[in-house]
């Protein structure tokens, strides 16, 4: 009976560790984009690359900052989290969805930072009109973070 009271205890702190760790770990990164995201934003367009959508992200269960913006050029399709920063959380995800209900979305994958510049390339035959809302999910507990809901930037 005491080893069944030590192996919950354990299984009970690794579980917490796993859920509550990520909140305290800051993954910062800083990915380039090809060309100068503020001379995009200032011309709106380079040679190359046309800002197509613009959003900042809003909070939902957790604080956020920064934008999103969906970046194309003759080969790809760019979705670019820009001066982001967000709490970790477990197995958070980025989804393209067609609202925040999470009913019918597209998973970009797990988070890259949770701080900094980001980008996520996107499958050309993704239909941008209807998966154009922008969530942080946190798989888990079933909860949106925050969201973004693509604007055509003018």
């Amino acid at each position: 009976m005491k080893s069944f009271k030590y192996v919950l205890i354990v299984v009970l702190l690794l579980t917490a560790y796993y859920l509550i760790s990520p909140l305290f770990r800051v993954i910062e990164i800083n990915e380039e984009f090809p060309s100068s995201s503020q001379q995009m934003i200032e011309n709106e367009f380079d040679s190359q690359q046309i800002i197509v959508k613009r959003s900042e992200l809003q909070a939902r269960k957790h604080k956020v900052k920064g934008s999103v913006l969906l970046i194309e050029n003759n080969e790809n399709r760019i979705l670019r989290f820009e001066d982001f920063e967000t709490v970790n959380g477990p197995n958070l995800h980025i989804y393209l969805a067609s609202d925040e209900t999470v009913e019918n979305f597209v998973d970009l994958g797990p988070i890259k930072a949770t701080k900094g510049n980001v980008n996520y390339e996107l499958p050309r035959d993704l239909d941008l009109e209807k998966y154009n809302t922008v969530l942080v999910y946190c798989v888990p507990f079933k909860a949106v973070f925050s969201l973004a809901e693509l604007q055509v930037s003018f």
